[in-house]
């Protein structure tokens, strides 16, 4: 499993994501938004913490608008956590750190 976080785009989602057999978290970004360069290294610090055990994927909002609008993503950053196909958790905002939501929900 890979220990860096993965570009990925709307029409990969699929495959990436929702069809994995260990559990994914999604960083939703934009390269406009301040608060998620100051998230993206943690974003980065989880993936390598989790190796193994975690796929990390980002995708940037602006140019994945169909997931935003499937999981209501309102703001960013946001963290999305997927097992099995569905959606266990989300975050929004810097309030969580992605080490803290991942303990909290795996």
């Amino acid at each position: 499993m890979a220990t860096e976080v993965i570009p990925i785009r709307d029409g990969e989602f699929q495959a990436q994501v929702l069809e994995a057999t260990t559990p994914v978290l999604v960083y939703v970004w934009a390269d406009w938004c301040g608060p998620c360069r100051l998230m993206a290294p943690l974003v980065d610090k989880a993936a390598q913490g989790w190796a193994g055990r975690l796929k990390v994927v980002k995708m940037h909002v602006d140019e994945n608008p169909e997931l935003a609008r499937l999981y209501q993503v309102e703001g960013i950053p946001t963290l999305l956590l997927f097992r099995e196909g569905q959606l266990l958790a989300s975050s929004e905002g810097l309030g969580t750190k992605p080490a803290e939501f991942l303990t909290a929900h795996l």
